[in-house]
């Protein structure tokens, strides 16, 4: 019955993410437009320059903040991707750690407790 609901919750999602593509495309270009202003305005060395890519800068930022449902397609993506982590069971998280008998730094310092006891 679990994986009927996360099927059926993926679908809600999947059928919500097609459905606002245009408006996530509205959000990726106004987004690639706010980072182009905010970009040039730090490499930018004059004050006529740095006011154009703040006014740039600006109008990216109003026209994201503007595209709710461009967010709402965001909240769909990661609804559907943390639904996809629940299918498989992959709830564990990666670790990179070496395990406790061969950590170097481990065994010295249990020998070292040995030796000074």
């Amino acid at each position: 019955m679990k994986k009927f609901g996360l099927f059926i919750i993926g679908v809600i999602a999947g059928i919500t993410i097609l459905c606002s593509l245009g408006a996530l495309s509205g959000l990726a270009i106004s987004a690639a437009i706010l980072f182009a202003g905010i970009h040039f305005y730090l490499k930018s060395n004059s004050t006529f320059s740095k006011i154009i890519w703040v006014l740039v800068a600006i109008a990216g930022l109003l026209s994201t903040t503007a595209n709710i449902p461009g967010f709402i397609g965001l909240a769909a993506i990661a609804i559907l991707w943390y639904i996809f982590r629940k299918w498989n069971g992959s709830e564990k998280s990666n670790s990179f750690f070496a395990p406790k008998k061969d950590d170097p730094f481990t065994n010295f310092e249990n020998q070292w407790n040995e030796l000074t006891k």
